[in-house]
């Protein structure tokens, strides 16, 4: 196969990140990313693998699939390299690494940075890619449409859907027996929930709820089922638009959880969590790519619901996870890469993956397949509120063009902003949208 290497098109976004910030967490060097090396008298290609997943949210299930991967392929060599900081953190330290003419041949791209990724980093189109390979079009006939436009850009396919997952309401059912809740009969829509959250701070003096707002994932779905948006688009023209009525009456209600009810803790993911699995929380909403972690670290029983309505209101969830991208230039490292994508999607992989994480595989038939992945489903009722919320899955907003982390900062310091009290979402949420509209030029 012969590949083309796209070329960026917003160059002049490398000079905006801190060097002693980012090369921290660049890598090994070019060595370990695309070396060539001999064995039994053939050529090695050795592949590098960014990912976000730590020890305890998925990164043994990495390990276990690229030993397999070596162990099948004597002539590829794969390395994989963790990037702190989730989505975000990746992306500054790929951005550093691009500038310095050393990408990774891989990464794992957040859906939220899709535009952003496919706009501005050199990478290789995974349409043109499958459209060289003479079964490409095959292995791209066992996802959904629907699946694969979460990793299309302006309607071409640039990474492949690989991690899928939807936030769903975990909760403590000892802790709601104590506050006197039925915990075969969880909260159904955010009055509910604030409702149980108030019982549970009488009766335990526990808080009720923690949602997960790093990156505004969570955050993003109550506006969204609220009926607000995050950005409208108009041809290729994109403005912000969480400053509306339904937004900011979605921020108000987490708001007034926070700084009025007091029964919503408002920390970091990390505290967050740790805190629910302490006992200290009966509430928490969080990506169904957690169940695994969650329920087996905990000394209660954990039990899963779908993610609470505004009724009348639609669910509307933006889809969670990852996309994998191909930064490799050199035409060997390209088709190991893709070889290495396309076993990552297999039957075999994704159960080892859907296992180890928690996520939703992207492939169909997989979950109800008894060789693969209906054992696990059977097993863990806890993954079905997020199976069943599949047809509520939005494309996670995605801002375009260089400014896009400095974009995804402001709407992060602008929630830090409101639910510590410092501003109120009237003031925050239009202050907000007129610089990200600034920005991108509107």
């Amino acid at each position: 196969m012969n590949f083309c290497w796209r070329k960026p098109l917003g160059a002049a976004l490398v000079v905006t990140i801190l060097a002693s910030v980012l090369m921290a967490g660049c890598g090994t060097g070019s060595q370990a990313r695309g070396a060539n090396q001999e064995n039994n008298g053939g050529k090695v290609t050795t592949i590098e693998y960014w990912h976000v997943n730590t020890e305890n949210f998925g990164g043994p299930a990495i390990k276990e699939l690229i030993q397999k991967f070596n162990e099948g392929h004597q002539n590829i060599r794969v390395v994989e390299k963790f990037q702190p900081g989730s989505y975000a953190g990746l992306m500054k330290n790929l951005q550093a690494a691009i500038a310095a003419g050393n990408p990774p041949a891989i990464a794992q791209i957040g859906y939220n940075f899709l535009d952003y990724a496919s706009t501005n980093f050199p990478h290789q189109s995974l349409a043109d890619i499958a459209a060289k390979d003479s079964g490409g079009q095959d292995f791209l006939n066992n996802f959904l449409p629907n699946i694969l436009d979460l990793g299309r850009v302006n309607g071409k396919l640039e990474g492949m859907p690989y991690a899928i997952s939807n936030p769903v309401l975990y909760y403590n059912a000892d802790m709601f027996k104590a506050a006197g809740l039925d915990p075969q009969n969880p909260p159904r829509t955010w009055a509910e929930v604030r409702d149980a959250a108030r019982k549970i701070k009488d009766k335990t003096s526990n808080y009720g709820l923690f949602v997960e707002d790093v990156a505004n994932w969570a955050i993003d779905a109550i506006v969204l089922s609220n009926g607000g948006q995050i950005l409208t688009k108009d041809g290729n023209h994109t403005r912000a638009a969480f400053d509306t009525p339904e937004a900011i009456g979605a921020y108000r209600l987490v708001t007034e959880m926070v700084l009025k009810d007091q029964t919503m803790l408002h920390a970091t993911q990390q505290e967050g969590q740790q805190a629910f699995l302490n006992g200290k929380v009966g509430m928490i909403v969080q990506t169904i790519g957690l169940q695994k972690y969650l329920a087996s670290s905990a000394k209660f029983k954990v039990l899963t619901a779908s993610f609470p309505t505004f009724e009348p209101k639609p669910r509307r969830l933006p889809a969670g996870g990852n996309a994998l991208f191909i930064f490799a230039k050199a035409p060997d490292q390209v088709k190991d890469a893709w070889e290495f994508i396309k076993f990552l999607e297999s039957p075999e992989a994704l159960t080892i993956w859907t296992e180890g994480t928690g996520y939703l595989p992207p492939r169909k038939g997989v979950t109800d397949d008894p060789r693969y992945l209906k054992p696990f489903m059977d097993q863990n009722p806890l993954m079905k509120p997020a199976v069943d919320q599949l047809p509520d899955m939005v494309a996670w907003p995605s801002f375009p063009g260089g400014n896009s982390l400095q974009i995804e900062q402001l709407r992060i310091d602008a929630t830090n902003a409101i639910l510590g009290g410092r501003q109120n979402p009237e003031e925050a949420l239009p202050e907000t949208v007129a610089k990200i509209n600034n920005l991108l030029g509107q």
